[in-house]
């Protein structure tokens, strides 16, 4: 499912949608419930607050766009209705009814994960004054010109427009889903052996990633990747994890793509985790020696791709996961594989956008 389209192998190109989206098994729909028994799809503003304390406020700028980590609950209600944006009334995922009554992509996940936003300050011109720019160049004798720069151009400015959210990210540390209820990727895949495997290695659950339509370009990518690097730098984060979506819920149409990530691509067994049995899709569809290579990146996502380049590890068969219209697949990111050159792209303390 398409959320950023990048049209070169740049480091910028590297984030699209890396997510994870059901609940880990015997986690409660809504554990936690607010006084008037709405659930609390939001966390706290002293939970926000305290998290977001950890980093610097922006986290980075490119031109007008800012990113920032959501510092009260309202952040993270308008990354909520950008995701149902998106997931929603763009793409073809299936709304519960209380997202479509609220219209907002929320679960319970949304209350113990920070949240990375990108936030657009482009200045927006009133409606007057956009009429009037559309009509420079035209004959306008007759008319009184004076009047119409002054209702174009009211002469006390308007109170400063409230920046848009255009992206957002989902982060969730390995020490938060323990005190609470687990990895969201558990639901799909037993990472529970892969963690154990590495007790002294800390985790990130990357998830709920997407882009307004307008913004899917270069700039907004490289902002969300500087800051998952720079939250990764920050909290000593040795591994990143999440599920990463092909478009289409049959894979014996994605016998390719698919066949070419288990060939080349799949995780050593010291990083290697499978699919839950009850829902294993086999991803070696084609013998290795019939794929081309060239063809099956091309039939890549670009959010697959960008990972295998910066050294990501895909896990041991896929998820079809009605819901999203996907087929979803694991990929493991541990910091010490990640390619030098996107290291001393983003600057090894994350400073290449900072504010």
């Amino acid at each position: 499912m398409a959320i950023v389209r990048a049209t070169r192998a740049a480091p910028g190109g590297l984030v699209r949608r890396f997510r994870s989206h059901r609940p880990a098994s015997g986690a409660a729909r809504w554990p936690m419930f607010g006084r008037k028994g709405a659930p609390a799809a939001t966390p706290t503003r002293a939970e926000l607050a305290a998290s977001a304390a950890l980093l610097p406020s922006p986290l980075g700028r490119i031109g007008q766009l800012e990113l920032k980590l959501a510092d009260r609950p309202k952040d993270v209600k308008r990354a909520q209705r950008l995701r149902y944006e998106v997931f929603y009334k763009e793409m073809s995922a299936v709304a519960d009814p209380l997202a479509r009554l609220a219209r907002r992509d929320m679960d319970a996940y949304d209350t113990v994960c920070d949240h990375l936003l990108v936030l657009d300050h482009s200045a927006k011109r009133s409606p007057a004054a956009a009429l009037f720019a559309g009509l420079q160049g035209f004959d306008l004798r007759g008319l009184d010109r004076t009047r119409l720069v002054e209702a174009a151009e009211p002469p006390a400015p308007a109170k400063p427009n409230k920046p848009r959210v255009v992206g957002t990210y989902r982060l969730l540390r390995q020490e938060t889903a323990d005190r609470a209820f687990g990895f969201y990727t558990a639901g799909e895949f037993g990472i529970d052996e892969l963690i154990a495997r590495h007790p002294t290695r800390s985790f990130l659950e990357l998830g709920r990633s997407c882009v307004l339509k307008p913004f899917r370009d270069k700039r907004t990518v490289e902002l969300l990747w500087h800051g998952i690097w720079r939250y990764v730098v920050a909290h000593d984060v040795d591994v990143m994890i999440g599920c990463a979506s092909l478009e289409g819920a049959d894979p014996e149409r994605l016998a390719l793509p698919l066949s070419y990530l288990h060939h080349f691509h799949a995780a050593p067994p010291e990083w290697r985790a499978s699919a839950l049995a009850d829902r294993r899709s086999p991803m070696d569809l084609t013998p290795k020696e019939a794929i081309d290579p060239r063809a099956a990146l091309r039939a890549l996502p670009p959010l697959i791709k960008g990972y295998l380049r910066l050294g990501a590890y895909v896990g041991d068969g896929a998820v079809v996961d009605r819901q999203f219209g996907t087929t979803d697949v694991l990929i493991v990111l541990p910091r010490s594989v990640i390619n030098p050159r996107y290291v001393a792209y983003y600057g090894a303390d994350a400073s290449r956008h900072a504010a």
